[in-house]
């Protein structure tokens, strides 16, 4: 593959500076690299020696100035919905890890070790969506499972990391804990309903009036549009807990018949990119390779063979976003997607 053309729109964000990180290290030829941001100030970042400067989207006036091979989008919903189409009318293979375009027909959801069947040819809309990181992690684990076993219905609850709104959320985090210790409520919640600091907070994103929270409907459609299952019967409560990175999953699976736990260890601990724990479990501090997901404390259900509950860890900023995204953007690669119009 010839050297690519690539930008990078939420360089400076949490997803955005693992994202570059990863692209370094990785084996795709950069040809020009690009760095935007909301502003561009006086960012600077090093990618294989060379020295980049962050360029405000903002500054873009011609469209023509938007032309490039391949565009990793992490700057949130609005910014993606103005200028996503405009990236892709120029001909790039737009990567987008917000939830502004994830449902609709014409734009695949990847998860590349779960469903890179979905992504043979290049999308007529030039646009490939990052699920959301906390489905990432779920089907990633579940994979296995569902190739297997006819599966009756997944409930489960999430222990999201604050990193899961970016930098923001983290700084909010750290300076709630500070004023908390010091004797002080510390600043008002900007990032989270309520502050964060020693609390959990069973909300994340706008309840809707039948009682489901924005992350909670996101899981149960992108898990469907992914594993290409629109029945598949599936409830969340999702809950944002006061943990820098790394986001956890209490999942418990129900199947149409009995299950062997053995035959679950085997399944797991045989599927590439995720790590058994048989004797234990993960926590997000002490997390292991960050591009692994962590799963632990599977055991079936006593009361119900049918039954089985697993503990699910990853890190949100790798596995669940810029990670992904980059995988998505060398399975495009291999099938010789990016280029075409």
């Amino acid at each position: 593959m010839r050297p690519l053309d690539i930008s990078i729109v939420g360089a400076t964000g949490a997803v955005g500076t693992a994202l570059i990180k990863l692209l370094e290290k990785s084996e795709i030829k950069v040809n020009r690299l690009r760095m935007f941001a909301s502003s561009s100030g006086a960012r600077q970042f090093k990618f294989r020696d060379q020295t980049y400067q962050v360029e405000a989207l903002r500054d873009i006036s011609d469209i023509g100035d938007t032309k490039t091979d391949i565009a990793f989008f992490s700057a949130g919903g609005d910014v993606s919905g103005v200028w996503i189409p405009r990236f892709a009318s120029q001909g790039a293979l737009v990567i987008d890890n917000s939830n502004a375009f994830r449902m609709r027909p014409d734009v695949p959801l990847i998860v590349p070790q779960v469903n890179a069947c979905s992504l043979t040819v290049r999308p007529p809309s030039g646009i490939v969506a990052n699920p959301n990181c906390s489905t990432i992690q779920l089907v990633r684990a579940l994979r296995p499972l569902i190739a297997t076993f006819g599966i009756s219905q997944v409930l489960l609850t999430t222990f999201q990391a604050a990193s899961g709104v970016g930098l923001r959320g983290i700084k909010e985090l750290e300076d709630g804990v500070k004023a908390w210790l010091e004797g002080s409520t510390g600043p008002a919640a900007e990032s989270f309903p309520v502050p964060l600091a020693f609390n959990v907070i069973p909300q994340i994103g706008q309840i809707s009036r039948e009682g489901v929270a924005l992350e909670e409907r996101k899981l149960v459609q992108e898990s469907r549009k992914i594993f290409g299952m629109p029945h598949l019967q599936l409830a969340a409560t999702c809950v944002r807990v006061p943990v820098k990175t790394g986001h956890s999953e209490a999942v418990y699976v129900e199947f149409d018949e009995h299950v062997r736990l053995e035959q679950v260890h085997e399944l797991l601990a045989n599927e590439p990119g995720v790590r058994l724990y048989a004797d234990g479990y993960p926590t997000p501090r002490y997390l292991g390779d960050p591009a692994d997901v962590h799963v632990g404390r599977v055991r079936v259900n006593p009361e119900n063979p049918r039954g089985l509950w697993m503990w699910v860890v990853a890190d949100n900023v790798q596995v669940g976003a810029a990670l992904n995204a980059l995988l998505i953007a060398q399975l495009a690669i291999a099938k010789n997607l990016i280029g075409e119009s």
